[in-house]
């Protein structure tokens, strides 16, 4: 498989689901269960989501960064601090997040 990110495990597992990337509160609407959630970071207006999200991909971060403590109490699938997930991944695509390995694939 393609790997097309790589970051840090802030929360182990693995997860596949299609990318929805969200850069501010009006992209929220597009989020539907079992996505995976992917953003520069997370802020607590975006919980909401991140209970939807099968896991979570972050530019920024490291393992004491707010994605990283909500999925660790979630035990969502994360890695935190790719540099690049916004704007190397595109809305809609589906990828397997290997959190383990920090490894973000093309499916």
């Amino acid at each position: 498989m393609e790997i097309l990110v790589k970051g840090k495990c802030a929360c182990s597992g693995k997860a596949k689901g299609k990318v929805k990337i969200i850069h501010c509160n009006d992209d929220f609407n597009k989020f539907k269960q079992g996505d995976v959630l992917v953003a520069e970071h997370t802020d607590p207006s975006m919980v909401v989501l991140m209970t939807k999200a099968v896991a979570i991909v972050t530019d920024m971060g490291g393992i004491t960064s707010h994605a990283a403590i909500v999925s660790r109490e979630m035990g969502t699938p994360c890695i935190v601090g790719t540099n690049d997930a916004t704007k190397v991944l595109k809305d809609g695509e589906l990828i397997e997040v290997d959190a383990t390995k920090g490894i973000v694939y093309k499916v």
